[in-house]
């Protein structure tokens, strides 16, 4: 998992309340498990004017011309301005992956549904909760100024906007000490590797038997 400290970026707003999972990864792009190609397919049915399928190319696709998104001024983006409860609906950890694949790297929002606020940390999004009233500025500011950036300072757990100001937000101790160390589960149990090998021989010696259980 990439490891997140600084990030300086443009922010995209993402003006809707109750945004689901199924609106962020329609379901037919689920059928994989792998981690990889889901970027393509974000927001998919607001993206485009035709229906996509599993393993089409973008490049054939019609592109909607009012999806923010798909606008000029912000491409590139990788901060996502969005409103209350976004990431509602199932649970599927393919919405994550799909927000990092197409570049995002942090979301501001005023709330998250719980299990999405979860699987964002576990795939290396930072999900910023800051009040409403900041978030509604905010929004007005990154429509006014076209090219509007961020700054999000996860060991500070500050925002920076452009003219300097900050705005602090909160972050769980051990959520931040995985993101800036690039650990989701996996990374988190390898740390003791070394361990877990040398458990591993031991208890072999101590029960061989288990050896030839396990091959049988």
């Amino acid at each position: 998992m990439q490891a997140f400290t600084v990030h300086k970026g443009l922010v995209a707003p993402m003006d809707r309340a109750n945004v689901d999972t199924d609106a962020i990864i329609p379901k037919q792009f689920l059928k994989s498990i792998k981690r990889s190609g889901f970027g393509p397919n974000l927001f998919d049915e607001w993206r485009y004017l035709d229906k996509g399928a599993p393993g089409q190319d973008p490049a054939s696709r019609k592109p909607n011309p009012e999806f923010v998104l798909n606008q000029p001024r912000y491409q590139g983006a990788s901060v996502l301005l969005a409103r209350q409860n976004f990431g509602c609906g199932s649970s599927r950890e393919h919405a994550p992956w799909a927000l990092d694949q197409f570049g995002f790297r942090a979301l501001i929002a005023p709330s998250y549904a719980d299990i999405f606020f979860n699987n964002c940390f576990k795939n290396g999004l930072l999900p910023i909760v800051l009040p409403e009233a900041q978030v509604a500025r905010l929004f007005d500011e990154v429509v006014a100024f076209p090219g509007y950036a961020l700054t999000v300072d996860l060991p500070r757990q500050v925002v920076v906007k452009p003219d300097g100001a900050e705005l602090p937000f909160e972050v769980q101790a051990f959520r931040k000490y995985c993101l800036l160390n690039g650990f989701d589960d996996i990374g988190l149990t390898l740390r003791h590797a070394d361990k877990i090998r040398a458990y591993e021989a031991e208890r072999l010696a101590r029960l061989p038997w288990l050896a030839q259980t396990t091959l049988g």
